[in-house]
């Protein structure tokens, strides 16, 4: 079981979701929460990576508001208004708070992220910079007129995308995969044949939840962030 934690963030407090491995220490990962906000499935996802030996911080980007999986209207109002430099501030507070743990080893943190949280662990790769050193976005990206800077991102990227995706539609997901290689980027983009958006939520709140999808991408996950963090 992890604990909440609180932590510095320009001149502020933000909160967070802090799981450590029995082991007591391990590389640090981040986990961005889906538009429902730090719930309890968020927070057993850092129970996971704890268990595969990861320090594993989900920062509270609401502020301690959540959505019911019945409530789509308010998850969707309560995204809409996160102002974005509230989360770049909290998310690069929640890297730093990682980085300086004595529970983490090694200079880079990794970053996971689902739906929303996908698409800003796109963006907070290319705002860290180098603290960032593997990032998986799930079924997100930032796919709108306002692209992050992309100059910033030196993490590998490894996404996983649904196949039936009317939030962030797979031919988008590959043209900015195909893009941000064409910059020199590290990216690996793929869609998962058969899923719909959310297909790893085993709480199953779009109805999309796909338990061998799940399995076999989870898998990779584990997998690449141990290769890149350490």
């Amino acid at each position: 079981m992890g604990e909440t934690v609180t932590f510095s963030s320009n001149s502020g407090q933000a909160s967070g979701y802090l799981a450590v491995p029995e082991s007591g220490s391990g590389p640090g990962v981040m986990v961005v929460q889906e538009w429902w906000g730090l719930v309890p499935q968020i927070k057993g996802v850092c129970d996971r990576l704890a268990a595969e030996g990861f320090v594993a911080l989900a920062p509270d980007l609401f502020h301690g508001e959540i959505a019911e999986h019945t409530e789509m209207d308010r998850a969707g109002q309560l995204m809409s208004t996160l102002p974005p430099e509230r989360a770049a501030r909290d998310m690069g507070a929640a890297t730093d708070f990682l980085l300086g743990h004595d529970a983490v080893r090694g200079e880079q943190a990794g970053v996971v992220g689902f739906c929303m949280g996908g698409m800003l662990t796109f963006v907070i790769a290319a705002q860290q910079g180098d603290k960032v050193g593997a990032a998986v976005p799930y079924y997100g990206a930032p796919l709108g007129d306002s692209p992050p800077d992309w100059s910033g991102l030196t993490a590998p990227v490894l996404g996983f995308f649904a196949e039936n995706d009317d939030f962030f539609p797979p031919d988008a997901v590959l043209a900015l995969g195909e893009s941000l290689r064409g910059m020199g980027k590290d990216v690996t983009v793929e869609v998962v044949a058969g899923t719909g958006h959310g297909f790893t939520n085993e709480e199953n709140p779009l109805g999309s939840y796909d338990a061998e999808a799940t399995r076999a991408t989870w898998s990779r996950t584990v997998d690449f962030l141990r290769a890149h963090l350490g």
